[in-house]
C-alpha cells in the first residue's frame, strides 16, 4: 500500500511559479512510476507529467511542456512538480498518483491540492 499526500498549491498570478510536492509512504514507492494529473471544474481529469521509477525518464503533456518540470527524490520518498509561467488555464486540482507496474495504470492517488492562477 502506498499513501500519497500533495502540498504546495495556492493562489498565484499569471506568469508566476509554484512547486507542488507529493509525499509518499511505503518502502516500495521508489519502484513505482509517478504521475501528476489535474482536474479543472467541469472538465475531465487530464495527464500533466510523469516520471519513471529511477527518475531517468519524464513525460509531459503538450500543454505544460517547457513550463513544468517533474522530478523525484527516492531517498526522501518525494516527487515534485515545478510549475513556471503559469496561466489561468492551469487552474485545477492537482493530483499525484503512483503506478506500481509502470504500465500507465495508476494504482494509488492522493487527495489533491488546489492551484489557482489569476489573470
Amino acid at each position: 500500500q502506498v499513501y500519497l499526500v500533495e502540498s504546495g498549491g495556492g493562489l498565484v498570478q499569471a506568469g508566476g511559479s509554484l512547486r507542488l510536492s507529493c509525499a509518499a509512504s511505503g518502502r516500495t514507492f521508489r519502484n513505482y512510476a509517478v504521475g501528476w494529473f489535474r482536474q479543472a471544474p467541469g472538465k475531465e481529469r487530464e495527464f500533466v507529467a510523469s516520471v519513471s521509477w529511477s527518475g531517468e525518464f519524464t513525460y509531459y503533456s503538450d500543454s505544460v511542456k517547457g513550463r513544468f518540470t517533474i522530478s523525484r527524490d527516492n531517498a526522501q520518498n518525494m516527487v515534485y512538480l515545478q510549475m513556471s509561467k503559469l496561466k489561468p488555464d492551469d487552474t485545477a486540482v492537482y493530483y499525484c498518483a503512483a503506478d506500481e507496474e509502470s504500465n500507465g495504470a495508476y494504482d494509488y492517488w492522493g487527495q489533491g491540492t488546489q492551484v489557482t492562477v489569476s489573470s
